[in-house]
């Protein structure tokens, strides 16, 4: 029992990475307040939350900070690519809600294009974060490493979707998700993206 209350036990090791999530969060947010910034603030974050699935990570705001500087411009430039999807994709729903006949092709067009955006968008930014590439070529690896690991992109999908559930389910809850939901939600996906781009690495002639 008193190695549990240990330094090196259990819940030293949950108050620990929650601590750490909790900055995590607050960087991302302080960083991405200006709005455009919020590409850089993303990448950033994911460049931490690799460290930490690992506990390769000791000082959260230093290597932030320094992540954030170093893939500034690029995950600047991402960061608006998809903002502007997004509010594309938007743009698209409100179309079509506001027709007094909803429109097929706008409905069809809406899941595509959805669909097109998660894959291009999920390990766009961890790849920024991991390996040095062009936008053009970091968004078209993402939606190859979608289509290769399929299953795992619709499990994080998934994970995701709970986790949004899950912290909007009362106020409590919606507290926590506040505190460290975002940066959560990244680390979930930092994960699964880490042990995804290892196997890769791993194969013969890849790049590292």
């Amino acid at each position: 029992m008193s190695s549990f209350f240990s330094v090196d036990g259990g819940l030293y090791r949950f108050l620990s990475k929650f601590w750490d999530l909790v900055k995590l969060n607050f960087l991302w947010i302080l960083f991405s307040l200006p709005v455009i910034t919020i590409g850089a603030s993303t990448v950033a974050a994911y460049s931490v939350a690799m460290k930490m699935v690992d506990d390769e990570e000791s000082y959260i705001a230093r290597t932030f900070v320094h992540e954030f500087k170093a893939n500034f411009w690029q995950g600047m430039i991402l960061g608006w690519v998809f903002l502007i999807a997004t509010y594309a994709i938007y743009l698209d729903y409100e179309i079509n809600r506001v027709s007094q006949e909803g429109s097929i092709i706008l409905i069809v067009v809406g899941i595509v294009s959805v669909f097109v955006y998660v894959t291009a968008m999920l390990y766009s930014f961890p790849l920024l974060a991991r390996y040095e590439n062009g936008i053009i070529a970091t968004i078209q690896n993402s939606m190859e490493i979608s289509r290769r690991y399929f299953g795992r992109t619709l499990l994080i999908v998934c994970l995701l979707l709970i986790e949004y559930v899950v912290f909007h389910f009362n106020v409590v809850l919606q507290c926590f998700g506040g505190l460290f939901g975002i940066a959560f939600a990244i680390f979930t996906v930092a994960a699964f993206s880490k042990r995804i781009f290892q196997e890769i690495e791993k194969e013969p002639g890849a790049v590292k």
